[in-house]
C-alpha cells in the first residue's frame, strides 16, 4: 500500500511559539476547552473546518501555520 502521507495540527507549537495559552485561546475563539485540548494534542479524527476559521482568526495566523503536511513515498 502506497503510504501518502498525514496531516498534522502543529497548534500547540504555534502557540508556545508565541506564548499564548489555551485559555486564551479558548476564550477567544468561543470553544470549548475540551475542544481545543483535542487539537492542541493533534488528537482530532476530523476537523472542522469553522474551528480552524476561528482558531486562525484569533491567533492572526495562517492555516499553514497550525497545520503540517508529511508527504509520504508512491513508491
Amino acid at each position: 500500500m502506497e503510504n501518502m502521507g498525514k496531516i498534522d495540527i502543529v497548534l500547540d507549537e504555534y502557540m508556545k511559539k508565541n506564548n499564548i495559552s489555551r485559555n486564551k485561546l479558548t476564550r477567544l475563539a468561543g470553544l470549548q476547552y475540551n475542544q481545543t485540548l483535542k487539537y492542541c494534542r493533534n488528537e482530532m479524527q476530523k476537523v472542522d473546518l469553522n474551528i480552524l476559521s476561528k482558531i486562525c482568526t484569533v491567533l492572526d495566523c495562517e492555516i499553514t501555520d497550525i497545520l503540517k503536511l508529511t508527504k509520504g513515498s508512491t513508491q
